[in-house]
Formats: C-alpha cells, sequence, structure tokens
C-alpha cells in the first residue's frame, strides 16, 4: 500500500493518488488528468475509483476527464446529485482497492453531501482518513458555502458539522493520519495550517473545533464568526462539478496557441477580450501591453483570478514568461477560465520589438513612500489588503481598498484624483493598479515593498480606523 499527497500550492490542494496491489484510487483529483496517469503507468497500476469528497467550490475537478480516459469510477457520497454519470454511495459502504477497503463516512456540514473516506488497510486497522473539507489541519470548513443551493442556514450546517466531527471522526483512533483537502491559503477555511497532514490524535489537543468539551451551541458560534464573503466565482466552479464541463483538453489546444504580434494586437484592440499578464510585478511595471491587468504566476494566481475577473466565459490572450505558457492555460483551466485564445509569440520582449505602444506604472518603495507622506500628510493611499490586515494595522490616514472586492467598489474612488497603493509587499498592489490603469485612473503610484517596513518608519499607524470596503 502506497498513499501519495499530490499537493499544488497554488490552490493549497492536495490530491490524493492511493495504490494497492495493482489498483489505484485518486482522491480530489484537479481538473489535468497527467499527475494521476503518470503515476498509474510508471507504477503499473490499474485506475480503479474517482472518490470526490463533495462538489468543490475553489476549482474544477479533473473527475469526469480521468474517467474518460480510464473507465474508472466516480464516487460521491450521500445526496450528492450530478448530470453525469456517477456512483452515489451510501455511509458505511466499502470499497476494495487491491488489498486494502476505503470505507465511506457522510459528513456532512462543510456542505450537505460532504463525504470523509476511511482507509482500512489489509488487516482492516484504520490507517488514515481522506477528509475534504470537512477537517482541516488546525480548522474546519466553513459552513456557509452551499447554503444558497438549498435552504439551509449556516447555522444548520455548523450544526451538521459538529454532528459530524464528533460521530464519525472523533472516536477514530488516535493514530490515523488525516488528510484534508486543503492547507492554508484557501478561503475554504478560516485559518487553517500550513501543516498538509497530522495525526488525528495530535488535532484532538490542538484543533479548536475538536475540543471535547465544547457545546453545540459554542462551535455553531466559533465557526460562523468572521466570515468573509467567498470569492465569487465559489458557486460557478459547484455548479461546473455537479454539471460537468468541456475536456481540459480541448481548452489547452484552444488556450495554448502562440500569436504573432499582428494577430494579438488584433485581440488586444477588442473590448470583449482580456489582456493578461502574467509576469512578476517588476517586470510589469517597467512596461506592459496597453489594458493589460496583471495578476502573476508566481503567487496565488487561480484564486485571484476567480476572484478579480466575474464572468468565466470571458476571453482572454496571454502576455507569458517564456516557457510558461501552457502553464498559464493550464492555472486558469483549473477555476473554470476555459476561454483562453492564445499568448503572445515571444511574450513581451516581442511586443516591444515590433515597435508597439507600451504603458508603465509608477513605482516607489517604501523608503520613498515613506518620504512623501512625512512631507505631505494629505496625500491620498489606497490600502488594497484584506479587512484582517488592516483591521490589525493601517496608516492612520488611508483608505481601505481591499483588492478582493475592488469591482464592487470602484465608485468609492475617482479618476482624477492622484493615489498611493500599497499592501503587504507589492504584489497586490500592482494588481490593483493594473486594475485602476486599465478602466482609466491614470495618477496612482505604487508601492513596492513590505508593510513592515512602513510600520517602522515612524508613520502614525492604527488599528481601529473604520473600513470602507468590509
Amino acid at each position: 500500500m502506497n498513499i501519495e499527497q499530490i499537493y499544488t500550492g497554488c490552490l493549497a490542494q492536495g490530491a490524493y493518488f492511493i495504490e494497492s496491489d495493482g489498483e489505484a484510487a485518486v482522491i480530489d483529483p484537479l481538473r489535468e488528468t497527467a499527475p494521476y496517469l503518470d503515476r498509474a503507468k510508471r507504477k503499473n497500476v490499474k485506475i480503479k475509483y474517482i472518490f470526490e469528497t463533495h462538489f468543490h467550490a475553489d476549482f474544477v475537478s479533473g473527475h469526469l476527464d480521468l474517467a474518460n480516459k480510464t473507465g474508472a469510477t466516480i464516487i460521491y457520497g450521500p445526496k450528492a446529485k450530478t448530470a453525469f454519470e456517477k456512483h452515489e454511495s451510501f455511509d458505511g459502504e466499502e470499497f476494495k482497492v487491491g488489498k486494502i477497503t476505503i470505507r465511506v463516512l457522510h459528513t456532512p456540514g462543510h456542505t450537505p453531501e460532504s463525504t470523509c473516506y476511511l482507509l482500512l488497510d489489509e488487516n482492516g486497522k484504520e490507517k488514515a482518513i481522506f477528509t475534504g473539507d470537512t477537517l482541516f489541519i488546525g480548522d474546519v470548513g466553513r459552513p456557509d458555502l452551499a447554503q444558497k443551493a438549498t435552504d439551509l442556514t449556516k447555522e444548520d450546517l455548523a450544526g451538521w458539522l459538529f454532528d459530524s466531527l464528533r460521530t464519525k471522526i472523533m472516536p477514530l483512533p488516535d493514530d490515523v493520519t488525516v488528510y484534508p483537502a486543503h492547507g492554508a491559503g484557501s478561503a475554504c477555511g478560516k485559518n487553517m495550517s500550513s501543516e498538509t497532514w497530522d495525526s488525528l490524535g495530535h488535532q484532538k489537543k490542538t484543533n479548536y473545533a475538536l475540543r471535547a468539551d465544547m457545546t453545540r451551541e459554542e462551535f455553531i458560534k466559533e465557526v460562523t464568526d468572521g466570515l468573509l464573503p467567498p470569492p465569487q466565482y465559489f458557486a460557478k466552479n459547484a455548479a461546473l462539478n455537479k454539471s460537468g464541463i468541456s475536456s481540459v483538453d480541448e481548452v489547452m489546444a484552444r488556450g495554448a496557441r502562440a500569436l504573432n504580434v499582428k494577430e494579438f494586437e488584433v485581440l488586444a484592440d477588442d473590448d470583449d477580450i482580456l489582456v493578461l499578464d502574467v509576469r512578476d510585478k517588476v517586470s510589469f511595471v517597467k512596461g506592459f501591453v496597453p489594458g493589460s491587468i496583471y495578476i502573476s504566476l508566481d503567487g496565488s494566481f487561480a484564486p485571484w483570478v476567480g476572484s478579480l475577473i466575474p464572468d468565466l466565459k470571458q476571453k482572454i490572450i496571454l502576455v507569458t514568461p517564456e516557457g510558461r505558457e501552457e502553464e498559464a492555460v493550464k492555472r486558469l483551466a483549473r477555476v473554470g477560465y476555459d476561454h483562453s485564445l492564445g499568448y503572445l509569440q515571444g511574450g513581451y520582449k516581442s511586443w516591444v520589438e515590433a515597435g508597439k505602444k507600451v504603458e508603465t506604472i509608477e513605482t516607489i518603495d517604501v523608503a520613498e513612500f515613506v518620504k512623501v507622506r512625512t512631507k505631505d500628510e494629505s496625500i491620498n493611499i489606497l490600502d488594497v489588503r484584506k479587512p484582517g490586515e488592516w483591521e490589525a494595522s493601517h496608516i492612520s490616514t488611508a483608505q481601505h481598498f481591499a483588492l478582493d472586492y475592488i469591482n464592487d467598489h470602484m465608485s468609492e474612488i475617482s479618476p482624477t484624483k492622484e493615489y498611493y497603493i500599497h499592501c503587504m509587499s507589492g504584489n497586490r498592489s500592482t494588481i490593483a493598479a493594473s486594475i485602476l490603469k486599465a478602466r482609466g485612473y491614470n495618477h496612482l503610484i505604487n508601492v513596492h515593498g513590505p508593510f513592515d517596513d512602513i510600520k517602522e518608519s515612524g508613520l502614525s499607524i492604527s488599528g481601529s480606523c473604520p473600513s470602507l470596503v468590509k
């Protein structure tokens, strides 16, 4: 028996490849099938089952493509209704994979169909549990993502989650290994650990949600308190995972297509097509194709795309670092953006060499920003960090303009005013500046550098000013 966690940092997501005696199972696969097919070929095993812990909201699953290519059966838990063929399991049902057994534990709460899969070795001993978004390391799944699709409140679902944890998971032996679907950085929970697996016994001691003395009412209050609105693409991805979606191979064939400068320019001039520049922030601010939006591949690319590009059917053309063209198309497809039309052949360099018009964003470091702010306290400052970061500490005269919700709050700033934009390091401020500039806000100064340096500079810092963007 072998368990392999396939962790994708951009989505903070863990998929699992389990093999035993010539057979394999995959749990919560991402959209692309190569990681699982390559392992099966290399290990000379047949993928027998594809287990889904729930209808994922933060990425598009690869269950359909993988099933079509392998003949594997797709398994969901009870109450999972789909538009495609699958096996809807019942609580306690068992599936054999080689010499091991995988037992279904229906654990509603994060969503009604949420299900954990308990792995028993060839001797029947409980070895590992794949908890999806029911139990994370240090946290549990948020109970508000499925409420719009049901008549349930988040409090109803939180109550179910309390019961699921205490009747299905906590009674298991302490030496069972917990393998969740996500780690720190995912919006599917509030405060996940950076660790990607742990023993159940350690979680019983350290995870607030598993406290033995916690009442149902206390649990409901804690897991529902402080939940920020989910990213707008979550509900759309969940719907795709229920209904099915086109093959990722078709998406890659269409999107990973080289466009010469002339072809790219024609498409870029179309108001219905978005130019997405995925290079690093330093390169971007020095020069970019006019109208481009910046979201770097180096970071939480897919979640930012999903939060900031409202329409999954948005047509996109790409400016990428050399050699990362297919990666960009694939990572867009992971969150359901299937309408890439191609990339600029030769990258940004070819655009410049062709003598085409370019734009820049004025960018300064923290030291220069502090000098300007010290000299003139009336300058307009936009802090684009998350609400929690803002509440912890911020420049006393700054205006909060959280990047996550920028599309809903454009009316709160003026295109005729000059703004200094900062975040924690300069990445989010560059994203925000690119969006604003593309929409006609031309008086922008972007600040690159650590917010800790701003705090230590002697500027007036507060932790209790009201936020304009909740």
